[in-house]
């Protein structure tokens, strides 16, 4: 990247920026002054492959790894689209021909378009799940097949929050022979060095920023929600378990470190997950793009159209990946990827080759991808729409 060297800016901002990338900078340091307390982030943009945005500040490194959440989706999902071009698995098909016990309770006919795209309604199980099995993608799986659905599938779509990741796991694994994280580190993160895992390796915990919660977000919750009052909201972020699950010790909890639960588990830093997304659609090096454009295109469509009745948010899931806009109006259509709860966003668009890595280690009030994306997000499509406009009208 041709860019000035690595500087402190007015508000802590260090790293580069390409030439015509200017603008996200500024969005960058505007959104951290926004925050009444300091905030370590991460922002990494890759265009077309190459490296054009990559910043932090004010507390944390460029190397500093932090608890990604449900950024871990996103690799399950890609992991789940490879399995998909490659023929092993077929989204038409009903799950249960992977998986012959997933027919119980009624669930013989759900395909696996319908369970990636999260309208299963396998939200939760009545008892809920304990750290152990949340922090085990078999484990959840075994469950999951013998659970009746919380609502008739197909009828509608509901974010499964804490157990998606191993419901795509164990079609994977069925369907492959493979387990889901032995596949990614295998086709995606050791070839195209991406430094963001599935779980938290031992030669890594050195680089770890405990996630910390920003003033005025939600405490965990003392008692458990009881079955019967409990929302599909709760249910599926498992707050009527013995032990309501507290989502930001997930990330210090050493079980889902040694686990790497593909709902929950992501570690890692912006650098990566901008890897991650660079790597489906642009390639890196000789390496091409992991994703054919025709499979690419299609991961924004919704699956579903309508409200989703976990969260409430309209039109939000395409083929298990996250609609970015949905929630950002600034993002391109096709832009597919996903969240994580301190604040995390990471998305690849196919048609202006952007993909996105955005970390941060604070945990705010509504959890998901923090609202300073908004203003990211729009500032690096701008910034893209711009660079490949110069490059169309450059002389050859």
């Amino acid at each position: 990247m041709s860019a000035a060297p690595p500087a402190q800016g007015a508000q802590g901002v260090q790293g580069t920026v390409a030439p015509g990338f200017a603008q996200v900078r500024a969005a960058f340091e505007r959104a951290l002054a926004r925050h009444p307390e300091p905030v370590g982030a991460q922002l990494a943009v890759r265009h077309h492959g190459r490296v054009v945005v990559d910043l932090w500040a004010p507390d944390t490194t460029a190397d500093t790894v932090t608890g990604l959440f449900s950024v871990a989706k996103g690799v399950a999902h890609l992991v789940g689209a490879l399995a998909v071009q490659d023929g092993a698995v077929d989204l038409a098909r009903p799950v249960a021909h992977y998986w012959p016990a997933f027919a119980a309770e009624g669930k013989g006919a759900v395909t696996v378009g319908t369970l990636w795209s999260h309208g299963a309604g396998l939200v939760a199980v009545p008892q809920g799940f304990g750290v152990d099995e949340l922090a085990d993608d078999a484990a959840l799986a075994e469950l999951l097949a013998g659970q009746r659905p919380w609502w008739r599938p197909g009828d509608g779509y509901g974010y499964h929050a804490l157990v998606v990741g191993a419901l795509v796991a164990e079609v994977v694994r069925r369907a492959t022979g493979a387990t889901l994280a032995e596949l990614y580190a295998e086709r995606v993160r050791e070839p195209f060095g991406v430094d963001l895992h599935l779980g938290l390796p031992e030669a890594d915990r050195a680089r770890l920023a405990p996630v910390t919660r920003a003033a005025g977000a939600p405490g965990p919750r003392r008692a458990p929600v009881p079955l019967a009052e409990a929302t599909l909201m709760e249910l599926a972020f498992n707050q009527h378990a013995a032990e309501p699950t507290d989502v930001v010790g997930l990330a210090s909890d050493p079980r889902v470190h040694a686990g790497g639960p593909s709902s929950s588990g992501a570690f890692g830093t912006a650098r990566g997950v901008a890897a991650l997304y660079a790597a489906a659609i642009s390639g890196s090096g000789s390496r091409p793009a992991l994703l054919a454009a025709s499979t690419a295109a299609g991961l924004a469509t919704p699956r579903q159209a309508g409200r989703d009745v976990v969260t409430g948010e309209p039109d939000h899931f395409g083929a298990g990946f996250e609609r970015i806009a949905s929630r950002f109006a600034a993002a391109p259509a096709g832009a597919f990827g996903h969240s994580g709860a301190a604040g995390a966003l990471g998305f690849a668009d196919p048609g202006s080759g952007i993909a996105y890595g955005y970390a941060r280690s604070l945990f705010g009030a509504g959890g998901g991808a923090a609202p300073e994306n908004g203003l990211l997000v729009a500032a690096v499509t701008r910034a893209a729409a711009q660079a490949d406009e110069d490059a169309a009208t450059m002389p050859r």
